[in-house]
């Protein structure tokens, strides 16, 4: 994206973040932009997702206020309330193709690093799945780590880092937050968040992961729409409690010490720092499960997982460990035994 153009864009959206009407005259001299040119300005900014509602006769505004995340107010939190490391460089971006993309790419120098993004124009899950990343809506945050040694159980990461997140939706209120292995955070049966790690290294020599959250804030159905499975979003879950949304800011500060808690906490101890936190928030313990991929199609009893963060799978009176890999896990429908 060529800084130009960002700049145009971050200044027409911090004019139209308070929610207010704004003109198209004023628009274009906030984006030091052309009047005729506005119009492809709006439709790049919808095309990300954002909600303007409007005309260049009428004006523009955004559907609701929004609270843009700022790079000085999350890195000033982290710095005061947080123990042990921290992170040598905290950014925000505008947009970006992908959080974890951009910190593969960085200079391991910096680590451990931080990135947020307000839209990822190509956010990516497991298995190759497109992560649906509106302007704004959510949070999309990635943190790179260097290990001198590649972790013995580097593949219970994930889990280690879905306990912090769960952990941290359960103390603004969202108590029934649990985990479905390997890397969802759900609320009943729909998902609200998501972890992707990735790893650079080889075996026995030192290892560089890439862990990358991204949790559903304020999402409407509208941009959401392109979804292929149940999901909420915090403030839906939230106010059904009559619970106050939090300021975006102050979650995106908890997600970032929560990441790195988890990855200190990891280094330190491995899984086992974690293993009681993931017994307590296992969706899945005791249910029926099916498990999909890497040519496999196996049905069984879930019964938790072991030191290594491998799925125990009961079938047919045996017990497996299943590691995640390239499979994938759906819960049956009425199984819990």
């Amino acid at each position: 994206m060529a800084p130009e153009a960002d700049g145009k864009r971050e200044r027409a959206i911090d004019l139209l973040a308070s929610g207010e009407w704004c003109t198209a005259g004023s628009l274009a001299r906030c984006a030091d932009s052309e009047a005729t040119v506005l119009d492809t300005l709006i439709a790049e900014l919808r095309g990300w997702g954002l909600a303007i509602e409007g005309d260049s006769a009428s004006g523009y505004r955004l559907s609701q206020a929004m609270e843009l995340l700022d790079a000085d107010a999350i890195a000033g939190t982290i710095a005061r309330t947080a123990s042990g490391v921290r992170p040598k460089r905290l950014d925000v971006l505008l947009a970006t193709d992908s959080t974890n993309q951009r910190l593969l790419d960085a200079d391991p120098e910096d680590d451990p690093q931080i990135v947020f993004a307000e839209v990822q124009t190509a956010g990516r899950g497991r298995r190759g799945r497109a992560w649906c990343s509106p302007f704004g809506a959510n949070l999309y945050c990635s943190l790179s780590w260097s290990f001198a040694t590649w972790p013995p159980q580097l593949p219970a990461l994930s889990l280690a880092v879905g306990v912090s997140c769960a952990q941290l939706l359960h103390s603004i209120g969202l108590t029934d937050t649990r985990l479905k292995w390997p890397n969802d955070l759900r609320v009943g049966t729909a998902k609200i968040g998501g972890i992707l790690i990735e790893q650079r290294g080889q075996l026995g020599g030192p290892c560089r992961v890439v862990v990358g959250a991204g949790i559903n804030l304020a999402m409407t159905a509208a941009q959401g729409g392109t979804l292929d499975q149940p999901w909420t979003s915090v403030q839906a879950e939230l106010a059904a409690k009559g619970v106050p949304m939090p300021a975006r800011n102050g979650l995106a500060s908890a997600l970032a010490l929560a990441l790195l808690d988890a990855l200190g906490r990891f280094a330190e101890s491995g899984f086992a720092a974690f293993t009681a936190g993931w017994a307590a928030l296992d969706a899945t313990f005791g249910q029926v499960v099916r498990i999909e991929g890497a040519g496999a199609l196996i049905t069984g009893i879930a019964c938790g997982v072991d030191h290594d963060g491998a799925l125990l799978l009961e079938s047919n009176g045996v017990r497996q460990p299943i590691h995640s890999g390239e499979v994938s896990m759906r819960i049956e429908p009425l199984g819990l035994r």
